[in-house]
């Protein structure tokens, strides 16, 4: 707006006219200050964007409390990132050839029916080196998940494993320690054997020789080709969960009332057992329990929905009706087959949106289904009660 002046307004026309009142001296900006200025703008708006949509991820220290922390370290190229990758995010286990070595720290945070870290390790890096924070790294930890590749020179492995089993005694004596030897899957079974025995002794020999004796370590065969790798995990979660009796006294108890040959309660994301009954464990009908959960997983992303609210409602009827979960004779997923021999059944049925109760039947068992049905219903709301115990304790 024209200023005014003795009473009119200054026009562009007037001598003494000089244009619209200034704030302050003129400043000059070169071209190319002007844009360095409009590219540093850019970028300031570009990551508030970024840090808008990104939410932000449980620090190593106070905000990750509560999580127990599974570690895996070892040398480099001795598959601990193909394991991650197998176990926690289904990759195909031919896939992992094509896996970069690890730089950094890598990690993943599972929500399941317990939330847990899993942190992959730098084969190249020692953490027992002086800069590094022990306890942001071992303050939560689960276990300790130590990887030697089995068909390499696992001398310089085992020397770093028990510097580091050392290092960690004074501040962290109870720490998990498994072993996890690696790659088996190519060598004959006494030759693994006679690595493992190998392994063994030389661990516990140094570590004895250092006064420390009966250290809590465990050993495991593994392999991301077949099964073992996931009975490997499942011993070590079964360690994390405070009620693991519990739930082994309640499937103890359906094998008993059912005449149930073996029962596992899998997790069905990542195909790992948290307990089973208290016979020993029958490798074959664990690999077939584990491969029918893949079957009903993927039978489920082919024809299964989300239903939406008003489908839902129009699914219930008129306003007086029960609720479509009230109608449902059976809220939880079931199935059961038989294998080619027509003897030993299989049983699934479903505990909550992470668990399975998958149980392996005994030859005849069709004829009790309906004892059978509403043992399996009990020991699932037993299930459920245990679990919710445990999180209102928390």
């Amino acid at each position: 707006m024209p200023l005014l002046h003795n009473g009119r307004r200054r026009t562009k026309s007037d001598r003494s006219y000089n244009g619209p009142a200034r704030q302050g001296p003129v400043r000059h900006i070169s071209p190319a200050q002007l844009n360095l200025e409009r590219l540093y703008e850019q970028n300031r708006l570009n990551a508030q964007k970024r840090d808008a949509a990104t939410a932000p991820g449980p620090a190593p220290g106070p905000a990750a409390k509560g999580k127990p922390r599974l570690l895996l370290m070892g040398q480099r190229r001795s598959g601990k990132s193909s394991i991650s990758s197998v176990v926690f995010h289904k990759m195909p286990p031919n896939e992992t050839l094509f896996l970069e070595s690890t730089a950094r720290i890598q990690k993943d945070s599972m929500h399941s029916f317990m939330d847990f870290q899993v942190w992959d390790f730098p084969g190249q890096v020692d953490f027992m080196d002086p800069s590094f924070d022990l306890d942001a790294i071992f303050g939560e930890i689960g276990a300790l998940i130590w990887v030697i590749d089995a068909q390499d020179d696992y001398l310089e492995a085992i020397n770093r494993l028990n510097s580091t089993i050392l290092n960690l005694q004074p501040s962290y004596p109870n720490v998990n320690i498994e072993v996890f030897i690696h790659k088996v899957d190519g060598l004959s079974d006494d030759y693994k054997l006679d690595i493992q025995r190998d392994i063994t002794q030389r661990i516990q020999d140094e570590l004895s020789d250092h006064g420390i004796e009966n250290a809590p370590i465990n050993f495991h065969l593994t392999s991301i080709y077949n099964h073992s790798i996931f009975e490997a995990f499942s011993k070590v979660i079964q360690k994390l969960i405070p009620h693991l009796p519990t739930l082994e006294a309640l499937l103890n108890n359906l094998c008993r009332a059912s005449g149930f040959e073996k029962a596992y309660l899998f997790d069905v994301l990542s195909k790992i057992y948290i307990a089973t009954d208290s016979s020993p464990v029958d490798m074959p009908s664990y690999e077939i329990c584990s491969d029918y959960i893949d079957v009903i997983v993927d039978i489920s992303e082919i024809y299964g929905w989300n239903r939406p609210a008003p489908y839902m409602e129009y699914l219930e009827g008129p306003p007086w009706n029960k609720k479509i979960e009230d109608q449902i004779a059976c809220k939880e997923a079931e199935s059961a087959i038989v294998l080619t021999d027509g003897k030993r059944p299989i049983m699934l049925r479903e505990v909550n949106k992470y668990l399975a109760l998958v149980a392996v039947m005994r030859e005849g068992s069709y004829g009790k289904m309906p004892v059978i049905v509403e043992n399996v219903g009990t020991t699932v709301e037993g299930l459920l009660r245990a679990f919710e115990i445990t999180r209102q304790r928390k």
